[in-house]
C-alpha cells in the first residue's frame, strides 16, 4: 500500500528539521512539511480554514476548542514550541512601574488577549506576584506594525473582558516608547527594547525566576502542540502513533547534533555551557514529549485558561490527546 500523503505546517525548528529533510521516515505516511515564518500564520489558516492535515497549533486555541466540545481537531502530546515568559514583560521607565503589582490600574499592550504567551504571563502575574489582572486596562494590537496581530479565529471568552483595540495605526512598540501605554507583554520583544532607554524589562532577574519556577513546580510553559484534523484522524487513527514516533526520533537526532562538542550547532558561543545547565536543571531534555513529564505545565495552562474565562472548567489532561499506548514521555 502506498504511503498516505499528509501535509504538516510548522515553523523552522531543529527538532523538526529531520522530518522536513526526510532523514526520518514515517511509517505509512508521506509527510510534506511546510515551513512558515511564524506560528500565527499557521494557526490562522488551520483554525480558520483547516488548510493542513496536521499542524503546529497554539496550545490555548486547541484547549479552548476542546473545552467547548465538537472540536475539529485532535492532538498528540508533541510540543514543538515552549518558552519561558518572565522576560517578556516590558515597561516604560517613566511610568513609575517598579513591581508587577504596579501594573494594576495601568494601560498594558499585548498582541492578542487570547494568545498562549499572554495567558501564561497573566497566570504568572496572578499566581506568583498577586496581581489582580482585572484591574489592568488592555490594549490589543501588533507590536511591530499598526493594526491587528494576524487574522485570528479565536472563540469568544465566556465572560467579557475590557479589551481595547489599537486604532492608532502605530505599533505597540512605539506606543510603549512614547509612554502612551505603560507596559507591554507578549510573545516577542518590542523593537524599541534595546534602542530606546526608557523601554526596559520589568523583571530583570527573569532567568532566575524562570529557573526557580521549573525547579519548584516543573513548569516550562508550552506554547504549541501538534494537532490533526479530526476528520483525517477518524479515517486513519493509526497515523497518530506513526507521527508521534517520528517526532520523537526527529527530536532525538536534533538533541544529538546540539550536543556534539566538536563544533557548535547554533551560533551561541557558550552553547556547551548552556547544555550543562540544561542537564543540571532538566535532566538533559527540556523538550520532553508525552503526557506525564508535561503534566505540571499542561495543568497550569488549563487552570489559567479556566481562571481567565476561556473554558468553563478544567479538563483532565488525558482528554486533550488521542490514546497513544506508550506515549508516557520521550
Amino acid at each position: 500500500m502506498a504511503p498516505l500523503p499528509l501535509t504538516y505546517a510548522s515553523c523552522r525548528y531543529d527538532r523538526i528539521e529531520p522530518l522536513r529533510s526526510g532523514e526520518v521516515a514515517i511509517e505509512g505516511i508521506d509527510l510534506n512539511v511546510m515551513v512558515f515564518p511564524s506560528g500565527r500564520q499557521i494557526f490562522d489558516r488551520m483554525v480558520g480554514g483547516e488548510e493542513f492535515d496536521v499542524s503546529e497549533l497554539s496550545a490555548s486555541e486547541f484547549i479552548a476548542h476542546a473545552g467547548r466540545g465538537n472540536s475539529p481537531f485532535v492532538a498528540i502530546p508533541v510540543f514543538p514550541s515552549r518558552v519561558f515568559r518572565h522576560g517578556y514583560i516590558f515597561i516604560n521607565k517613566q511610568s513609575g512601574i517598579r513591581t508587577p503589582k504596579d501594573l494594576e490600574g495601568r494601560r498594558v499592550g499585548l498582541p492578542l488577549y487570547t494568545q498562549t504567551a499572554s495567558i501564561w504571563l497573566r497566570g504568572h502575574l496572578m499566581h506568583q506576584f498577586g496581581v489582580d489582572i482585572e484591574k489592568i486596562r488592555w490594549l490589543q494590537g501588533a507590536v511591530e506594525t499598526g493594526g491587528m496581530h494576524g487574522d485570528p479565529h479565536t472563540l469568544p471568552l465566556l465572560r467579557p473582558v475590557a479589551i481595547e483595540q489599537n486604532m492608532t495605526a502605530r505599533p505597540l512598540a512605539e506606543l510603549l516608547a512614547t509612554g502612551e501605554i505603560d507596559a507591554y507583554l507578549g510573545s516577542r520583544k518590542p523593537p524599541s527594547f534595546g534602542s530606546n532607554p526608557d523601554v526596559v524589562r520589568l523583571l530583570s532577574n527573569h532567568h532566575e525566576l524562570e529557573r526557580e519556577l521549573y525547579q519548584r513546580r516543573k513548569i516550562f510553559p508550552i506554547m504549541h502542540l501538534v494537532a490533526i484534523r479530526r476528520a483525517v484522524y477518524q479515517r486513519n487513527p493509526w497515523i497518530a502513533s506513526s507521527l508521534y514516533a517520528a517526532f520523537v526520533e526527529a527530536k532525538r537526532i536534533a538533541r544529538a547534533r546540539l550536543r556534539y562538542a566538536g563544533s557548535l550547532a547554533a551560533m551561541l558561543p557558550w552553547l556547551q555551557d548552556e547544555i550543562e545547565e540544561i542537564d543540571e536543571v532538566f535532566g538533559g531534555d527540556p523538550f520532553p514529549y508525552g503526557i506525564e513529564p508535561n503534566r505540571p505545565s499542561l495543568e497550569a495552562l488549563v487552570q489559567y485558561m479556566h481562571e481567565q474565562h476561556f473554558i468553563a472548567k478544567p479538563m483532565p489532561i488525558e482528554e486533550l490527546f488521542v490514546p497513544l499506548p506508550g506515549a508516557i514521555g520521550n
